[in-house]
């Protein structure tokens, strides 16, 4: 089993037991997943520099407490960011949802979505990697070019009459691995900020959900505050 299959296959069992629960030994998680030890350590390795998982010298590795989160009111009418923006299509193939995704998508495991990873250039720099995932059934004509020119939202709306009404984004900080390191062009383990989004349809479908990497040095997030009487 190779290790995106090996991390996969971890990242289920992270979401099905309890913030700051102990994982199967390596030796447990080979003979169960029939994956190498190296290949399995590496995976560890792996979540755990994005804060997925936490490994304790003598006691085994245990899935990262509970964060806390805060949330925060926006608009979808968000303003442009700065820069000339571009995107590059690196991949772009229609797959099965699988067990995690199709979760989040309310889909069935074997329902086919459309994946497309992306990188975001600006200015001539890369910035970031985006790999979306829209369900075959929501734009079955979705093709490339959507991905490419203009943008996204604008292409559902205008080629496929589907119509992004809200979202749900959730922002931490991480580290880049080495594909992204090479893609982005950064030192590996370099910071950066990770988005996992999932947006519905004017008609409460889930449509897309979509895991992007920025980079950490060249970008960063701009908000204005309201405080109320009960603000901390």
């Amino acid at each position: 089993m190779r290790r995106a299959e090996v991390r996969e296959r971890l990242l289920e069992l992270i979401e099905s037991v309890a913030p700051g629960d102990a994982l199967p030994s390596e030796r447990d998680l080979s003979g169960g997943l029939g994956a190498s030890r190296p290949t399995i350590r590496a995976a560890i390795e792996e979540l755990a520099r994005e804060g997925l998982l936490v490994r304790r010298h003598g006691r085994g590795t245990f899935t990262n407490p509970h964060k806390i989160s805060q949330e925060v009111p926006s608009t979808a009418d968000l303003p442009p960011a700065e820069g000339e923006w571009a995107s590059e299509v690196l991949e772009f193939e229609v797959v099965p949802a699988g067990a995690r995704l199709g979760r989040r998508l309310r889909l069935s495991p074997g329902d086919d979505v459309v994946r497309a990873l992306r990188r975001r250039v600006v200015d001539g720099e890369p910035i970031a990697l985006e790999d979306i995932r829209i369900p075959r059934t929501v734009a079955p004509h979705l093709s490339r070019d959507d991905f490419e020119g203009g943008t996204l939202y604008q292409h559902l709306r205008v080629r496929h009459g589907v119509v992004p009404a809200e979202a749900v984004q959730i922002t931490e900080p991480t580290v880049t691995d080495a594909t992204e390191s090479r893609l982005l062009a950064v030192p590996l383990h370099s910071p950066a900020l990770l988005f996992e989004r999932t947006t519905q349809d004017a008609r409460g479908r889930l449509i897309e959900f979509a895991r992007s990497v920025y980079r950490g040095d060249r970008y960063r997030i701009t908000q204005q505050l309201r405080f109320g009487p009960e603000s901390g």
